[in-house]
């Protein structure tokens, strides 16, 4: 009895002693998963909601959602890349020698591309049965690309200059590619303008974010940005084959042309059946609207180069070199962003309205940056310029819409996007060569301006006077 009382002691205080052990163990178990929920909880809860937001409204069931997600990768890789090259090109030298490395930096990658983007749109009309896989070489090709210039950058290697236009290349093809796509992935009672305005807002958000990230990786070593950019790209890649199949359907399309003169569509050796409807067919409002956008793309480039060294050898009062151009790159991507959101909320039937006021707006703004020159009236002035393309940006898209016939409007997107580049160039070249003046470079600003306003504004009101009637889709929405 004693021995089975002890044997029933020592097994009632195991037993104790094991649900005690189980008991500790589960509680400890139970903490560590609650701890692994609250860590994980921000990470999903953030990507549910990004989720949410990008598929809502009919996006999620039409593919235009991942075509958003897609974007936003696009924008972070490229910022990423960005501020690598402008630490290595820009920032790491005197001023003087800076100008002569960011111009032989335009002589060796603007240039090429110049005669290299009237070539884009064109080819990437040949390939419409490769959309995704276009995009995703596009992704591919600057993550090698990064790790290139990564090399580049630790050794000082001339190969920085070359894989940097191609790193321009690709991501000019891909943005000719997206206009064309957006159209094929329209949720119902979408309109082309809310759509672009939702993938161009992603880019901006993610732009905005990765920028700061950049930033940091770079104070770890010039190449960590470039290696960021690598697994951006590289996650891009992927991402591009998860659109649907039917970006690169290319049923019902047929190829644009950018002409004026009935001569290219119905020429001597044109028969009846072989025309092929161009912009020519629809009247004058989408050249108009595209020539004023291209000043406000070429005024673009040129603030971006000639504020760069103008901020850096006459900073903002108080502030360093670095500080000054970020807070006017702050406006000027603010503005954007605003621009892109009035955008999608604005509701006219008269977008020819919309590109004569925002140029007007914008001419006015240079001019009095030009004569009362200063710090805050730059700032101003670069949130104005972003906003206004922005704007005009959607209000040609709405034109498109409106006035392209369905079987050249991909096309048309990819050639308007890819002679928008090229006036951006443009802009830039003459930024470069600039001396460090800001009157007289606020002067050529609104000059640039001045010329893409007068030279459309007539054919603008025209247009919005008696043009063609605007569809229900062709609206602002």
């Amino acid at each position: 009895m004693a021995a089975a009382r002890s044997s029933h002691g020592t097994a009632g205080a195991g037993g104790v002693k094991g649900r005690s052990r189980s008991g500790g163990s589960g509680r400890l178990g139970g903490s560590v998963r609650a701890i692994g929920r609250a860590l994980h909880l921000p990470v999903t809860g953030a990507a549910r909601g990004i989720r949410k937001a990008t598929h809502a409204h009919g996006a999620g069931e039409s593919g235009l959602g991942k075509l958003i997600e897609l974007h936003a990768v696009n924008g972070a890789g490229d910022v990423m890349i960005t501020v690598a090259l402008a630490s290595t090109v820009f920032f790491s030298v005197p001023t003087d020698e800076a100008r002569g490395r960011v111009a032989l930096y335009l002589a060796i990658t603007m240039a090429p591309f110049t005669l290299l983007a009237p070539v884009i749109g064109p080819l990437l009309d040949r390939l419409p049965h490769g959309r995704r896989a276009a995009m995703a070489s596009s992704m591919l090709a600057r993550a090698l690309l990064a790790l290139i210039i990564s090399g580049a950058v630790a050794t000082g290697g001339l190969e920085l200059y070359p894989a940097a236009l191609g790193v321009l290349v690709a991501s000019r093809a891909y943005g000719v590619v997206r206009s064309a796509v957006v159209p094929r992935l329209l949720p119902p009672r979408f309109s082309l303008v809310k759509a672009n305005s939702r993938v161009t807002l992603s880019g901006l958000l993610a732009t905005g974010m990765a920028a700061p990230i950049g930033a940091g990786l770079h104070t770890i070593g010039p190449s960590w940005p470039l290696y960021g950019a690598f697994v951006i790209f590289a996650v891009g890649t992927f991402l591009s084959f998860s659109l649907p199949p039917k970006v690169d359907s290319a049923k019902g399309e047929d190829r644009a042309l950018l002409a004026a003169d009935a001569e290219h569509l119905h020429g001597a050796r044109r028969t009846t059946a072989q025309r092929r409807p161009g912009l020519r067919t629809v009247g004058p409002a989408v050249t108009h609207a595209l020539g004023a956008n291209a000043a406000l793309r070429c005024l673009s480039g040129f603030l971006i180069f000639f504020l760069a060294f103008l901020l850096r050898e006459h900073p903002l009062t108080g502030e360093s070199a670095a500080v000054s151009l970020g807070i006017v790159g702050v406006a000027a991507g603010t503005g954007n962003a605003l621009g892109t959101a009035v955008g999608a909320w604005l509701k006219s039937r008269a977008p020819e309205m919309i590109i004569v006021t925002v140029v007007a707006f914008v001419l006015g703004a240079a001019i009095i940056a030009a004569v009362f020159f200063g710090a805050f009236l730059v700032t101003c002035l670069a949130a104005v310029a972003g906003f206004a393309q922005a704007l005009a940006k959607l209000s040609l898209d709405a034109l498109i819409q409106r006035d392209v016939p369905e079987l050249v409007r991909t096309s048309a997107f990819a050639r308007s996007e890819t002679l928008l580049q090229m006036a951006w160039v443009l802009g830039g070249a003459i930024g470069i060569v600039l001396p460090l003046n800001g009157v007289l470079g606020l002067a050529v600003g609104a000059a640039i301006v001045a010329t893409g306003w007068l030279t459309t504004i007539r054919g603008l009101l025209a247009s919005a006077r008696h043009g063609t009637t605007p569809r229900p889709r062709g609206t602002l929405l």
